[in-house]
């Protein structure tokens, strides 16, 4: 299960560096266009949509039925509300994410992985000297985004970007699930040894990012779930640890957020959080919310 790889190829943060070039590939918008759903509780009928945080140029994907509940919505909630907030989310991950007296990165990787490490680190354009700074879940996680690079995607063409704007403009609030400090929290109170783990299982599947984020993104574009939960069976399993905190708990955390709403709430999270285990939409149908696929 490529479960990290996975996580931040949907759910992507800030630090993915923007390098959406002139000349990406600008692809046609997809016929049925990314999954949204209806939620319904009691006084509050809003929407959940799944989004990709970074994409390349061009992809279109605001579909009628989505910029319908985009207009009948009352406020718009995102995973966090700061996460565009680059200089505060730099800032937090550069303070949570470095620690004094760090083993060298290639330390920290066995040594049938040390080719991998340096192709990874090289294509990526960063060092091992670099990362060596950080703790291995910061580390992990910058040596994914560095991988990104070639796929020339960039945040500023991601999903949340649109929806932030066209509620601004509509005059519309803006709230969050949680707050970017909870996020890298998730990644920065993992023992170390699940740590550990995640360095080597990212620098493992680097190679295939590109391929694993061409088909994520055309399952995500098609609003394909089942192709992107059954990515979620291929490679490498997970530190069931990892998973419990940087979904699962996270998913639960989200649920009590969203119960006391009311209204119509225009919901967006990482798509990766609406599939596999105590998946987003499962936990609420737990609660009694009615959630239907609306497109």
């Amino acid at each position: 299960m490529r479960r990290f790889t996975h996580f931040l190829a949907l759910c992507a943060l800030t630090l993915v560096a923007a390098c959406g070039q002139d000349g990406s590939p600008k692809p046609e918008a997809a016929q049925g266009g990314p999954a949204l759903w209806q939620v319904s509780r009691g006084s509050m009928k809003g929407w959940l949509f799944g989004t990709i945080h970074v994409l390349p140029k061009g992809v279109a994907w605001e579909t009628p039925t989505i910029s319908e509940a985009m207009a009948q919505a009352d406020r718009l909630v995102l995973e966090a509300a700061d996460l565009q907030d680059e200089q505060k989310t730099l800032a937090l991950f550069e303070s949570m994410g470095r620690s004094p007296g760090l083993p060298p990165l290639d330390q920290r990787v066995p040594e049938e992985d040390q080719a991998a490490l340096v192709k990874a680190v090289e294509d990526g354009g960063t060092s091992t000297q670099l990362l060596s700074g950080y703790e291995s879940w910061a580390a992990a996680m910058l040596l994914s985004a560095a991988s990104q690079q070639a796929l020339k995607v960039s945040q500023d063409d991601g999903v949340e970007p649109v929806l932030i704007a066209a509620f601004n403009k509509a005059g519309k609030p803006i709230g969050g699930l949680e707050t970017v400090e909870r996020q890298f929290a998730a990644f920065d109170t993992l023992p170390d040894a699940a740590q550990a783990k995640l360095l080597v299982q990212t620098v493992r599947e680097t190679k295939d990012m590109k391929a694993l984020f061409d088909r994520i993104l055309t399952a995500w574009r098609k609003g394909d779930m089942e192709a992107i939960a059954k990515e979620d069976q291929n490679g490498e399993q997970p530190d069931p640890v990892v998973e419990e905190a940087v979904l699962v708990a996270r998913n639960r955390d989200w649920v009590k957020a969203i119960e006391p709403m009311t209204g119509r709430p225009f919901i967006a999270v990482g798509a990766g959080h609406l599939t596999g285990r105590e998946n987003l939409i499962e936990l609420l149908k737990a609660k009694g919310f009615t959630v239907t696929r609306v497109q």
